[in-house]
């Protein structure tokens, strides 16, 4: 059988079914990066009450795994629930999604992105909205490859997640997703973020107007991302059939 041409595979991608999928991923990532940023701003008590510890790593860390569980699984029966380019990324490259596709979707997660942090930016007029930075210990290169590894163990559980072969579905596959983002947060915190999702960080630096090591964000989470899709479609489980994945 020959190919599909592109003109084909576009013509999937602006089908009601497919623009009811970016839809319900930009709702799921406006959601899911209103809380994260949210939670960040929320953990810098101090200027609201001072003298105030709120731990703030550990409740940003709970708010990436309460709302991406929450975005997931809202999402999973009409996108997929991918809320993150990396994962849309991986899925693409692994044949699981078509490019044009692919691209629609990373436009929804972008616009969704600034969405958010534009309404948080209007709701708190009076702190100013964070982004995403390195420590001053680490270099680029070791902060894309720190953002790489996290990514890499978020896209991994994606998979295993939306895998039929696995007892993860339903509302459990969601969870896990949520579980390992929250865990990779609490774990990079301090050093890179703990982004994972090239969305989250870009709609904050729009907002906020500052690009500085952006890119961090995007070449270390697309990697990883796609070396864990790979990894997961062609050595751990090699007889996945493309297009089941679930979430």
């Amino acid at each position: 059988m020959a190919p599909t041409s592109l003109n084909d595979r576009f013509k999937q991608s602006v089908t009601p079914d497919a623009l009811r999928s970016y839809l319900a991923e930009f709702i799921s990532t406006i959601f899911y990066v209103f809380v994260v940023v949210g939670s960040a701003m929320a953990s810098d008590t101090e200027k609201l009450m001072p003298g105030a510890d709120p731990s703030s790593l550990v409740i940003v860390a709970i708010a990436n795994a309460f709302a991406l569980s929450s975005a997931v699984y809202i999402a999973a029966n009409v996108s997929s629930g991918h809320v993150n380019p990396a994962v849309t990324f991986s899925l693409a490259v692994g044949g699981h999604i078509n490019v044009p596709t692919a691209i629609f979707y990373w436009i929804s997660q972008m616009l969704a992105s600034v969405m958010a942090c534009l309404l948080l930016r209007v709701a708190i007029v009076g702190q100013s909205l964070p982004t995403y930075t390195i420590a001053a210990e680490m270099t680029g290169f070791g902060a894309s490859v720190f953002e790489g590894v996290l990514t890499f163990g978020l896209v991994y559980t994606v998979y295993a997640a939306g895998d039929p072969r696995c007892s993860l579905l339903g509302a459990t596959g969601p969870l896990a997703i949520g579980l390992m983002a929250g865990a990779n947060v609490l774990a990079a915190g301090p050093f890179s973020g703990g982004s994972m999702n090239p969305a989250c960080a870009f709609g904050s630096a729009v907002i906020a107007g500052r690009f500085k090591n952006q890119a961090v964000y995007w070449v270390g989470p697309l990697i990883g991302g796609t070396v864990a899709g790979l990894l997961y479609d062609n050595v751990v489980f090699p007889s996945q059939v493309p297009d089941s994945i679930g979430v």
